[in-house]
């Protein structure tokens, strides 16, 4: 069985100043101009920036929690076999967003998770452009803003708002999501949408700030899942099309089935969003 998790206000905080350090890392590369782009196997691109945050996110985690596995967008991923045995773990995105890094509009972030059981409990959501660290830790329904002088902010999900705000994926529209888009637009008359990038979608949400959001096409689970627990913390659901959590650590594949998030569990979107499936 594994150990408790060391909860402590200062384990939250060193792992804070650690999100902290790896926003600054990307930006220090950004303002230093070294942004070559290598192409993936997946077509999807990479910077130095990436791997810069990586690089200070698995130290400082290993110095942190020297026996808990770690699994990164930007590591080999480890044998099946191997994350089959992993009741806990850390899941990370260095730069999520990085289409919106290389545009310049601010909308990415750095993403830190702790999945426990397959589900994530902890999550961290730095936005470098904002100078801003989301904390959601599920468990005591925590949810915190932290700046970067220091300053906090607690967060919770707003009942949905009159008109909604539905906050959708810069870059991964189609014919599924426009049609989902339309029937809450009838569900909500006067419903707006917003075109946001990254873990921010989920933030937004968490921080009270948009209703809802539909996800139809494909990302990654450590794309979503320190989002999610934010989320969560804050008062928020997430679900499947088919009404399921997601679950983390699928050994057949990193990518996540299409799902709904809204920051009201009993409005009006999750009932439109409920029956969706």
């Amino acid at each position: 069985m594994s150990a408790p998790v060391p909860f402590s206000d200062a384990w939250f905080d060193a792992l804070v100043a650690l999100v902290f350090e790896a926003g600054d890392a990307i930006r220090a590369v950004a303002e230093g101009g070294q942004l070559a782009v290598q192409e993936k196997a997946d077509a999807s691109p990479v910077t130095a920036a990436d791997h810069a945050a990586e690089a200070i996110l698995s130290a400082g985690l290993r110095r942190l929690t020297p026996t808990w596995p770690q699994r990164s967008e930007e590591q080999t991923p480890p044998a099946p076999a191997q994350r089959a045995q992993w009741s806990r773990f850390w899941l990370i995105d260095p730069l999520d967003g990085t289409k919106e890094f290389l545009a310049g509009n601010g909308e990415y972030t750095v993403n830190v998770a702790l999945i426990e059981d397959g589900r994530p409990v902890l999550g961290l959501v730095g936005v470098p452009g904002q100078g801003r660290v989301y904390l959601g830790w599920v468990p005591a329904q925590r949810a915190l803003c932290i700046t970067a002088q220091g300053h906090r902010t607690v967060l919770r999900t707003r009942p949905c708002a009159t008109p909604p705000v539905v906050v959708a994926s810069r870059r991964h529209r189609g014919e599924a999501l426009e049609s989902l888009l339309h029937a809450l637009g009838e569900a909500a008359p006067g419903l707006q949408t917003r075109a946001v990038g990254s873990a921010l979608k989920l933030v937004v949400l968490a921080a009270g700030q948009a209703d809802a959001y539909p996800r139809r096409g494909p990302c990654s689970e450590w794309d979503i899942a320190a989002g999610e627990a934010v989320l969560l913390a804050a008062g928020g659901q997430l679900l499947t099309f088919e009404g399921a959590p997601l679950r983390y650590n699928k050994l057949e594949s990193d990518l996540n089935p299409d799902f709904w998030a809204v920051g009201d569990p009993a409005g009006p979107l999750a009932t439109v969003l409920r029956g969706w499936g």
